[in-house]
């Protein structure tokens, strides 16, 4: 059963092309690079025509570099998959070269001609390959079963059936127009998404992330739990400016886990430590992930607007994870590094200031009011511009060419991700599938808000199950997301962040959790296992969606009492929670203490000011008690946590 699951999840996995290949690849990348560029900065191309463009230019090099399943050849291309690149590459060519028609033409009005229905065929079929290499064969199929209930949902009965949709209406809608394949995600990803990922690549590439590394290990390396809080620290660091858990778990947790390892940290929570740091990158501003991108282009809310309520849920969600980490550290007796292995503080500043510069240029930047693509171009160059002033990782022509090549073959999966989300939205469009997932919501949930939002919760997370975030996202704001707004009279900000919360989280949920997959890799411990505790982790994260809605001051903070009381109380909730669901505050609490405790918490998440007291006359006295009568110890246990 295991392994027909994990089959469902499995991708090909990236090729290691050598020679002449790898050279026209790279090449190839870096051209594309320089493309986006300029298409996003100086160029006005309209934006069907520029996401058709992309989605071709990324489609040709995604079947050499991406092999058809874990175990094909990692170095050689076989025949079949020079097959798909030349049907890529002539359907590709076709699209550019008819791009003026396609931008142009009246969809639905003029009916498609064979040559146009045998490539707009040829693309859905090539972005469904591509999506089940780069994402897995669940996300396709996923794809597949929206695209059967398209073309055969007339022949189903009752609220869920709809009108005839023929293969050339199927066609027309998710191809020819920017409500499918060429939609909103593809849209991202070829704009903000991809600036940012460059961002990160050249940052990552100037020396930035050691840097990042160097100052977390300054900061926390030598208290309780020390390796586990420079992991929380770095991968938040880092993943912000990654936006990918996966990416973040790949790149920290190969220097994090093996430290932790080293200094008798379980595998098993050296991993749950890094995947819960790390998926927390997606949703901690400055720059977030590609679902807060996607949010703000299907939303139209500003992304500085989304920046700027993220910040309070970001720090709780940070700070859940500290405690809960020095918590354990604490109960386990895990000590902190020693002196000579904790750089000083000052020298890393003195020696890495430069990186903190380009951050600098970012927030000012976004709160100057430039759209998201300048801001990462900004961000970009003043990376490059840093670079200089650090020997060994100045970026010069060869390192700006790396950068551009790594970023494109980066973002192969992404793209391929995104455009199989859009044919779901352009499914769901012409079917009114939104509305009638509603209904069903609408029929389970009656008028009773808290249920409607623990449905929709969960039906994110399942959505999310072994796909990337923005996928989820989504998949989520197409079906849900309507229901929440016009149903239940949430504020539209809200309730997306609330969804985009959830997407967040999939990526370490079992029973798919991408990122624990990842992780596990490198530690060796089963994946369920880490992804159990890493949600026991990020314990916060699973209850602050739903102060957005009942709680909505922590999204808009300003100076009233009724905004300072709620954060109070769901601060100090976050604390509640995190002593709750360790169970020890410098001794073992007892399982009265510890409900006390948790319940106590969950209560000061409510609107209801009341039930916030009657929360904080539970649980402050215990705390209160403990800490009065209990000296500061911690024993080494032999439990896996």
């Amino acid at each position: 059963m295991m392994g027909f699951i994990n089959s469902l999840f499995n991708v090909g996995g990236r090729r290691d092309l050598q020679g002449p290949l790898a050279i026209t690849v790279k090449a190839y990348a870096a051209a594309v690079g320089l493309w986006v560029l300029w298409e996003t900065t100086f160029a006005r191309v309209d934006a069907l025509a520029a996401t058709a463009v992309f989605l071709c230019l990324i489609l040709p090099p995604s079947f050499i570099m991406v092999r058809a399943s874990p175990s094909a050849s990692e170095t050689k291309v076989p025949w079949s998959d020079w097959i798909l690149v030349g049907v890529s590459l002539v359907t590709s060519v076709y699209f550019i070269f008819q791009i003026e028609v396609i931008a142009t033409r009246i969809s639905l009005f003029l009916p498609l001609t064979t040559v146009q229905m045998v490539a707009a065929l040829a693309i859905v079929l090539l972005a469904l390959e591509i999506t089940r290499r780069t994402v897995g064969l669940f996300l396709m199929l996923i794809v597949v079963a929206f695209t059967a209930y398209n073309l055969f949902g007339h022949l189903l009965s009752g609220p869920l059936g709809h009108g005839y949709i023929s293969l050339n209406h199927f066609l027309d809608v998710n191809v020819f127009t920017g409500d499918g394949l060429f939609g909103v995600p593809v849209r991202v990803a070829a704009t903000y998404v991809f600036l940012f990922v460059m961002f990160g690549t050249f940052l990552e590439k100037a020396g930035g992330g050691e840097f990042f590394f160097r100052i977390a290990a300054a900061i926390a390396g030598r208290s309780h739990g020390g390796p586990a809080k420079i992991a929380v620290i770095s991968s938040a660091l880092f993943g912000t400016m990654s936006g990918s858990p996966t990416s973040d778990v790949v790149t920290t947790g190969s220097i994090t886990i093996p430290m932790m390892k080293r200094l008798n940290y379980s595998p098993r929570l050296a991993s749950a430590v890094e995947v819960a740091a790390s998926t927390g990158g997606s949703i901690l501003p400055p720059v977030m992930g590609s679902a807060a991108f996607i949010m703000a282009e299907y939303t139209g809310i500003s992304y500085i607007n989304i920046v700027v309520a993220s910040i309070i849920p970001a720090i709780l969600y940070y700070a859940c994870i500290m405690m809960q980490v020095h918590l354990r550290s604490e109960r386990l007796a895990l000590t902190g590094l020693s002196r000579d292995e904790v750089p000083p503080l000052w020298t890393t500043l003195r020696e890495g200031w430069v990186y903190i510069v380009p951050l600098v240029v970012l927030v000012v930047a976004l709160v100057q009011g430039y759209s998201p693509t300048r801001v990462a171009v900004f961000a970009t160059v003043s990376v490059v511009v840093a670079s200089w002033f650090r020997a060994g990782y100045r970026l010069g022509p060869t390192g700006i060419y790396e950068g551009l090549s790594a970023t494109t073959i980066r973002m192969l999966g992404v793209t391929g991700a995104c455009a199989a989300a859009g044919l779901v939205i352009g499914g769901i469009t012409m079917t009114g599938l939104a509305m009638k997932f509603s209904y069903i919501t609408f029929a389970l949930a009656g008028d009773n808000m808290a249920i409607a939002l623990l449905l929709s919760g969960a039906v994110t997370i399942l959505l999310g199950l072994g796909m990337p975030t923005p996928s989820a996202y989504v998949l989520a704001a197409v079906l849900i997301g309507p229901t929440l707004v016009n149903e239940f009279q949430i504020p539209l900000l809200n309730a997306h962040l609330f969804l985009m919360y959830f997407a967040v989280l999939s990526a370490m949920t079992p029973p798919v959790a991408v990122a624990a997959y990842a992780a596990a890799a490198i530690s060796d411990a089963n994946p369920i296992g880490i992804a159990l505790s890493a949600c026991k982790l990020a314990l916060a994260a699973f209850v602050l969606p739903f102060a957005f809605v009942y709680a909505p001051s922590i999204l808009a903070p300003d100076l009233e009492w009724n905004t300072i009381i709620q954060i109070t109380t769901v601060c100090l909730g976050t604390v509640f929670l995190a002593v709750g669901a360790e169970g020890f505050l410098r001794r073992k609490l007892g399982r009265g203490e510890r409900a006390l405790i948790f319940v106590g918490g969950l209560m000061m998440f409510t609107p209801s000011y009341v039930v916030s007291m009657i929360g904080i006359a539970m649980a402050a006295p215990v705390v209160y008690f403990v800490l009065a009568r209990t000296r500061k110890v911690g024993t080494l246990e032999s439990v896996e946590p």
